[in-house]
């Protein structure tokens, strides 16, 4: 078993778009692995393989009983809206109200390259869209306008982490 460290908000590789699996071999097991692992440790929900120090477009979620992954991951329906509280392992101790879709679906493959397809409501869809967002370099707390915002901008820089 292999937990990897988090990398944390102010690492360039969070901000950078991953890049596209081409070659399915034993690297790409090891990180599907190490991703499955990870995302195990309690309270956590999913997690970005940028997260982990890999440039690799690959995440993987544990919600509500459901352990998956997916490679090179792409949102082909969205539907729905919610409004509630989200998270992130690279923001340690802020949580913001965001509101999401309420039903997503993500297509990608595995780790042998065959296509697979992931449906997920509440919680989940959440979790989908934001590892997804991830893999583009993009953070939760890039949609938060103003007093969540700000309010969220104020709770980074005390905390010491550049926003």
């Amino acid at each position: 078993m292999t937990v990897r460290p988090l990398r944390l908000l102010g690492d360039p590789l969070l901000r950078t778009p991953c890049e596209p699996v081409r070659r399915f071999d034993d690297g790409v097991a090891r990180l599907v692995a190490d991703l499955l692992d990870t995302v195990r440790v309690p309270g956590r929900a999913g997690l970005a393989a940028c997260q982990i120090g890999s440039g690799l477009a690959a995440f993987s979620y544990n919600v509500d009983g459901q352990l998956g992954y997916v490679i090179n991951p792409r949102i082909v329906e969205l539907s729905g809206r919610q409004e509630g509280p989200e998270a992130c392992l690279s923001i340690p101790g802020v949580t913001a109200n965001r509101e999401r879709a309420s039903r997503a679906v993500v297509e990608g493959v595995d780790a042998s390259g065959r296509p697979v397809r992931v449906s997920g409501t509440g919680e989940l869809a959440r979790c989908l869209q934001h590892e997804t967002d991830h893999l583009a370099g993009t953070l939760y707390i890039d949609a938060l306008a103003g007093p969540e915002r700000r309010r969220v901008m104020r709770e980074i820089r005390r905390a010491g982490a550049p926003p």
